[in-house]
């Protein structure tokens, strides 16, 4: 069989071939060229990796839209905005060698004047930083920190353990360009003085509702012993006043109001008054007498 080699019989070849030699130089393109955004609050850092400075001085910030090609320079996104960092839970001393542990969390935020320095230093996008040597400036500052405390001490002065270490890091960090805002720590004493501390609190506790009752007995007792002075002192008033009415009534029974008070009780028993009175020497008596008509 023969075949058409002819120039017309491989026309249709040729845009088919143009259109496979753009198709590989746009994926070149897109290998050797890439496009990064810089957000707002963010500083995007431009390193130059070629030529005799490169990764060191030639650093430029970026905004917004950047387009370079990754195989001669690299762009790294640095936020300057107040970052917050949690640390897993780590073991630090006592002065008297007891271990606790902190889990510390920190607020804190990149100075934008700084940070080509901070590149310039550590060569490493913010996370690496935070996980590297922002981590042993905080392990360090915990360490030191705890050091200057026994056990008893540092749970009953939490609030100044945590100002020095917030002191330490500021002092170690604010030259580099890194801002400490906050920072506050789960502190974790060891179980043995978490156990003591239980007890002690009980103990408190059970003493201070000991006192209560105490107070409250108290308080009760002398409740009643003013309730049982006021009755005293009540029936006290009550036999003076009668002992006067007492003293008043015998001053004033006279012999005529004796027997004024005589016919009286008669009277009221029903009786007729006697008709006949009788005495000797100043006294007197009565003698009922026998009725008109009658023996």
């Amino acid at each position: 069989m023969n075949q058409d080699y002819s120039p017309a019989s491989r026309r249709w070849l040729r845009p088919l071939i143009f259109v496979g030699l753009v198709f590989v130089a746009f994926i070149a393109a897109c290998s050797l060229v890439k496009v990064e955004r810089i957000d707002a609050g963010n500083v995007g850092i431009k390193v130059n990796l070629t030529g005799s400075g490169r990764g060191v001085d030639d650093i430029t910030y970026t905004t917004g839209w950047v387009f370079y090609s990754p195989l001669s320079t690299a762009v790294y996104e640095f936020p300057v905005y107040t970052q917050h960092k949690e640390y897993e839970e780590f073991e630090v001393q006592s002065k008297d060698g007891s271990g606790f542990g902190v889990a510390p969390s920190l607020n804190y935020f990149i100075q934008q004047d700084k940070v080509d320095d901070i590149f310039r230093q550590y060569r490493r996008p913010l996370p690496d930083i935070e996980n590297g040597f922002l981590k042993t400036a905080v392990y360090e500052a915990y360490r030191v920190a705890t050091n200057r405390y026994t056990a008893d001490s540092l749970i009953s002065n939490r609030g100044s353990y945590e100002a020095q270490v917030k002191a330490a890091l500021i002092n170690q960090l604010q030259g580099v360009g890194i801002t400490v805002q906050q920072i506050t720590t789960k502190l974790e004493p060891p179980a043995s003085l978490k156990a003591a501390i239980d007890a002690k609190n009980t103990a408190v506790q059970t003493g201070l509702q000991t006192e209560n009752r105490i107070r409250q007995a108290e308080a009760q007792a002398r409740i009643n012993i003013a309730e049982a002075e006021g009755r005293a002192k009540a029936i006290r008033i009550a036999a003076d006043a009668q002992a006067y009415a007492n003293e008043k009534q015998q001053q004033s029974l006279t012999p005529l109001l004796v027997q004024m008070r005589w016919i009286e009780a008669w009277e009221k028993g029903g009786s007729q008054v006697p008709t006949y009175t009788g005495g000797a020497g100043g006294s007197q008596f009565l003698m009922q007498m026998p009725q008109p008509g009658k023996q």
